[in-house]
């Protein structure tokens, strides 16, 4: 393995960014460097995500262009990891001869010996158990984003919540919570190494119970990184409405670096609807813990996730969404068509919905939210708000950071503001961004 290159292109969540640095850390501690190119690599691994039916049509298309690549050096080795390789295990290999290896996400720490068994023995396999790794093996040891500003740390994985349109308990598996004492080893090596934001992640991540403490759940994890020396901002992704409790609603604006952000997923505010996905809560509940939130913090931002187009959605069951969407007025909002998953109950179910209807209301629903986020972001224009400066703007012009409110915020400064956290006047607000000026002068950067 040793001097070998590798090349990684992620799909999906920041689970599926999370398994891809821990891939690249495993190929890396085995000699291992990795290059930016595919034409580069010995090792060509594609990390797939099957939530929807979109993201996993990317990654087929990705691999179908891998197979030229294959074909002029038969010696690359194309490894195929995350959901869909879960999903479809065996039947990967079957369908796409070019793919040398198929491996779950409890497979990722073992990614450097299946490539050397693909090496060695110069055999085609799948690797899709879902007993395999340990909690522990969820570990990314010290890896952040790269600037060392921000970092993700993975406190649980798996679901046990069977939503009827979802298939992350059947290709991630149930619930399963690090050790407490793992989880703050980790987070304080990467705030010793400079690390200013943490993102915990989980598919339900506020279901967090720890294997190692009595008692300690999610609520007492957010106070106890809270106090980690040097830590400005802690956030997490995705929580489930049920699982918000008075315990974790209070956590909000009382632990200094928790940002004034939640993202949880409503996903309908039909009744009807809810009960047939499963939600285990209904549009009042929800309704209800949001006002709860507010009233804690009158300022922060509330995301979610919604699909339209579900099977039996009729079309007062949507306008029932249309009015959710206006009672809560979400910072922003991630909208699907209903596509069906396998293995889960609602791909059994009639699809009732044609799919230019399904398109229809998209369109409606997202059009609704454009209008919402862009009278939030113009509300903010001559507050002075603080950001966490990340680097340039894509434009390469100004400085590029977000609000503790997870907004981003481009703007104009002096050199050397990178990694710093700032207070920036908001001059407009735009549909998906802000644009400020941070009033600093050069001598204020040490220059």
């Amino acid at each position: 393995m040793q001097g070998l290159s590798f090349y990684i292109e992620t799909f999906g969540c920041q689970m599926n960014e999370q398994d891809s640095l821990r891939a690249g850390y495993h190929l890396a501690q085995a000699g291992c460097r990795r290059v930016f190119s595919p034409a580069e690599a010995d090792i060509l691994l594609v990390n797939t995500c099957s939530i929807r039916r979109k993201a996993e049509e990317k990654a087929y298309s990705l691999l179908g262009r891998f197979r030229a690549l294959k074909r002029k050096r038969p010696g690359v080795v194309i490894a195929v990891g995350g959901c869909v390789a879960q999903q479809e295990g065996q039947g990967l290999l079957e369908r796409m001869p070019q793919v040398d290896v198929v491996f779950g996400p409890h497979h990722v720490s073992e990614i450097d010996q299946l490539v050397k068994r693909c090496r060695v023995d110069g055999e085609r396999f799948a690797a899709v158990s879902q007993i395999t790794d340990s909690v522990e093996d969820l570990e990314c040891p010290g890896i952040s984003d790269g600037k060392g500003l921000k970092a993700y740390v993975t406190i649980m994985e798996g679901c046990d919540n069977f939503c009827s349109y979802c298939v992350v308990p059947f290709v991630r598996g149930r619930e399963r919570s690090r050790p407490y004492r793992s989880l703050l080893k980790e987070a304080r090596r990467l705030t010793e190494d400079g690390v200013k934001e943490l993102t915990l992640l989980g598919q339900n991540v506020n279901a967090y119970r720890a294997p190692d403490r009595k008692g300690f759940r999610f609520p007492d994890l957010l106070a106890a990184l809270s106090a980690l020396p040097g830590l400005q901002r802690l956030r997490f992704t995705t929580s489930h409405p049920k699982d918000l409790s008075e315990a974790l609603i209070d956590c909000f604006g009382s632990l200094g670096p928790l940002c004034e952000h939640i993202h949880l997923p409503l996903q309908s505010g039909s009744d009807s609807v809810l009960a047939e996905m499963n939600r285990g809560y209904t549009r009042s509940e929800y309704l209800e813990k949001i006002s709860a939130l507010r009233d804690r913090v009158p300022d922060v931002a509330v995301t979610s996730d919604m699909i339209v187009g579900f099977p039996g959605e009729r079309p007062e069951d949507f306008e029932d969404t249309l009015r959710a969407m206006r009672s809560v007025r979400f910072d922003s909002l991630y909208s699907f068509r209903f596509s069906p998953r396998p293995s889960t109950r609602a791909a059994a179910l009639e699809d009732t919905v044609p799919e230019e209807e399904k398109l229809r209301r998209l369109h409606v629903l997202q059009d609704l939210q454009k209008q919402i986020s862009l009278e939030k972001n113009k509300a903010l224009e001559g507050k002075t708000l603080e950001v966490l400066v990340e680097g340039v703007s894509r434009d390469g012009g100004q400085w590029m950071g977000r609000t503790r409110t997870h907004r981003i915020v481009n703007f104009s400064g002096p050199e050397g503001l990178a990694g710093r956290l700032l207070p920036v006047t908001i001059e407009e607000g735009c549909q998906n961004s802000l644009r400020g000026r941070c009033f600093l002068t050069r001598d204020d950067t040490g220059g």
